[in-house]
């Protein structure tokens, strides 16, 4: 796996030499990747990964590295990077600028600068978070890596796991940035940097999205820009390396596949996965945009087997409890390209954050043509009048709408979440809840709404799937299946330019009225299939409750990792039984959901040997 690590200890305490090269070690262990080290007696960096991805740059009181696909907005930086090297122009910019120096950087990146002079040491990661990077900082000391696993591998690190953060992953699926599985560790969300001064730690933004919610232009030249920026972004993450694209069948990655087609003049290799369960095999979609423009087309059907196999090395493979169960799929597909000749695959992802492709965008923009109506009309009429009728029929239907649509943003989300219905005290052990707080994900998103840069309900929802939907989840899945599977992926809808375009967008561009992607699916209905135009989404969904009930050894391991789970006293034994027992019979699809949330949870405890 690519990535970066290292240790800065400014006044020399740290007996840590050879311990970067063990760190790198870890990024590098599942594909081998070729590693790169600078050292000093007060602190070392590493780079696992291509070397045409990274640079390093080393004199006796500094240590740089910047790995990815980082470039300047500023031409006097960037004609000094190419003049002296990228990471020693990173150097000067932050002699001559501080932190404010990452405003002038774009791109795919993460880095890190250590400065012995000043005492102090700077990370960061790219505006979109496409780039991982953790930490542990006390007073003396800042470690460092792309993982946490990395962190690990410093001599000395703890390993004490957050008991919030178990709860927060049973109720987002995921663990949410800053905070990460472990005491004292943390990962920087999307555009953030810290800043280690002489033992003390700050980690601030450096970019929000900045949205523009009122600026008027013609659909023509809105849709030229759109594909020329498109365009571009497909050619420069097609630079390097032989390419290739995911191709689920949707609108953004049979955009990507298309103009990877306009891009090197040269049929697009692409690849798809399919599931033999009714409702969840899309390869038809792929395989109308593969005719469409004229792909190498490849396939492969994942069955339960594949799953078996792949559920150890998915937990393995991420630093902590990662409950998305499209990881599998992507992983096979990554591992299709790979033995197709492939080393870096194009993804489609950032298409609905940025234009609006959420069905949930959908719903809660009706339940907020009721939250919208003035509240003597709601409080004053409507809701007594319909207080009075029996609760039965439309009745019924309206009378829970109108609860639902009564709560405020985005509390409103809640409403679908598998842990909230199902209860809190329910899933978890008394003893486990006694020492968490299950308000905390609530109040967490709470926060990051109300921060947002944006005054309408879909640029809203946007800014906060930035966060929650990418970088802590979508992102890291493909990142670490690719890598797992020994491929890169690059974003080309992440561009910082098309992010740009995306910002100021008109709201009703993005969704109009209930219709989704209104902008993105009318300047390229001349471009992708109407069929894929016409599509809902559906991406890599893997149907395990539905295999749950017919593969034995599937089923084995699923319910003999809840039975290991059990033992732990995280969740509630009698849950467990309930949930294996009875729940995932009645309703296979829908509790599968938990099922896969808890099996991974205690194949990650087990993988990484350690205990809550």
């Amino acid at each position: 796996m690519s990535g970066i690590c290292g240790w800065f200890d400014p006044d020399r305490r740290d007996a840590a030499n050879g311990s970067v090269e063990a760190m790198a070690a870890v990024l590098a262990r599942f594909d081998a990747s070729p590693v790169r080290a600078a050292s000093a007696s007060w602190g070392a960096v590493a780079v696992a990964g291509r070397e045409t991805d990274a640079d390093l740059y080393q004199d006796h009181e500094r240590l740089v590295l910047v790995q990815g696909r980082a470039r300047w907005s500023d031409e006097r930086f960037a004609e000094a990077g190419r003049r002296d090297g990228f990471a020693r122009s990173i150097a000067q910019g932050y002699a001559e600028n501080g932190a404010e120096v990452l405003k002038r950087l774009a791109g795919s990146f993460s880095l890190a600068i250590l400065d012995r002079a000043s005492r102090k040491a700077l990370l960061a990661t790219d505006r979109m978070g496409t780039r991982s990077l953790c930490y542990s900082a006390d007073a003396r000391k800042l470690v460092f890596g792309s993982t946490l696993d990395a962190i690990s591998a410093h001599p000395g690190s703890g390993g004490r796991i957050r008991r919030q953060a178990i709860y927060d992953y049973v109720h987002f699926h995921i663990i949410p940035s800053p905070g990460t599985v472990y005491l004292d560790r943390y990962r920087l969300a999307p555009g953030t940097f810290l800043e280690w001064d002489s033992g003390n730690a700050r980690a601030a933004p450096y970019w929000t999205a900045q949205f523009v919610e009122h600026e008027e232009r013609a659909f023509p030249a809105l849709k030229e820009e759109f594909l020329a920026l498109v365009r571009k972004s497909v050619a420069e993450a097609a630079e390097a390396g032989s390419t290739g694209a995911f191709l689920s069948g949707g609108t953004d990655s049979s955009t990507v596949t298309g103009m990877l087609r306009q891009v090197t003049g040269e049929a697009p290799r692409s690849y798809s996965i399919g599931f033999d369960a009714e409702g969840f095999d899309e390869i038809g979609y792929a395989r109308i945009a593969a005719r469409r423009f004229d792909a190498r087309h490849k396939e492969y059907y994942v069955t339960p087997e594949d799953v078996v196999r792949a559920i150890p090395r998915i937990a393995q493979a991420h630093d902590q409890p990662f409950g998305n169960s499209s990881a599998v799929p992507t992983y096979y597909c990554a591992k299709l390209a790979r033995e197709d000749g492939v080393d870096t695959l194009l993804g489609g992802d950032g298409g609905d954050e940025l234009f609006g492709g959420n069905a949930r965008y959908a719903t809660q923009y009706l339940y907020s043509l009721y939250s919208d109506l003035p509240q003597p009309l709601r409080r004053g009429v409507l809701e007594p009048v319909l207080a009075m009728l029996p609760e039965v029929g439309i009745v019924g239907k309206a009378r829970r709408y109108m609860a639902h649509a009564s709560l405020p943003m985005p509390a409103r989300y809640e409403l679908y979440n598998l842990l909230q219905r199902l209860g809190p005290k329910t899933v978890f052990t008394s003893g486990f809840l006694e020492a968490v707080s299950p308000a905390a994900p609530a109040l967490q998103m709470e926060q990051a709404y109300r921060s947002t840069n944006a005054d309408s309900l879909i640029n809203r929802m946007l800014a906060l799937d930035f966060k929650y939907t990418l970088a802590d989840n979508d992102l890291p899945k493909v990142v670490r299946s690719s890598e797992l599977a020994g491929v890169e992926v690059r974003f080309p809808f992440l561009h910082d330019e098309i992010v740009a375009f995306s910002a100021r967008l008109a709201p009703d561009l993005k969704l109009r009225r209930a219709r989704l992607r209104y902008f993105f699916k009318k300047a390229l209905q001349d471009f992708l299939p109407p069929e894929i135009i016409r599509k809902s989404k559906h991406g890599f969904g893997l149907p395990f409750g539905r295999w749950l009930q017919t593969h034995q050894p599937l089923r084995e391991l699923a319910f003999d990792s809840l039975a290991d789970l059990r033992t732990r006293h995280i969740v509630s034994a009698q849950f467990i039984d309930r949930l294996t027992g009875v729940h995932v019979k009645s309703h296979a699809d829908y509790y599968g959901t938990m099922v896969w949330i808890l099996m991974m949870l205690e194949q990650w405890l087990r993988q990484h040997r350690v205990s809550v």
